[in-house]
């Protein structure tokens, strides 16, 4: 077996050194999209908190605007009994003006 040339030598080496570093940049893109993907989730888990909490606040605003409606018909109701009371019907025999 022959030995190798000084530029072979170089070549392999140059050839090794390369692979080497693109491995290691590899690794490097792999780890920093990992990181993305953790913080991708992290926020869709915020969105989806923010979301819940939303829903919970319009249900409180929903029923609270339905008790708001009961009362105001309630109150309503009351005027009616009131002017039928307190407001005598027109006259059925009376002309209009």
């Amino acid at each position: 077996m022959q030995p190798m040339s000084e530029q072979s030598k170089w070549t392999v080496g140059s050839a090794i050194g390369l692979g080497l570093l693109l491995l290691a940049l590899f690794a490097n893109f792999n780890a920093r999209f990992d990181d993305q993907s953790a913080q991708i989730a992290d926020l869709a888990d915020q969105i989806a908190d923010l979301r819940t909490e939303v829903r919970a606040d319009v249900r409180r605003l929903d029923d609270r605007l339905r008790a708001i409606e009961i009362a105001f018909g309630k109150v309503d109701q009351r005027l009616l009994i009131l002017e039928r009371v307190l407001i005598p019907a027109p006259d059925a025999g009376a002309p209009d003006e």
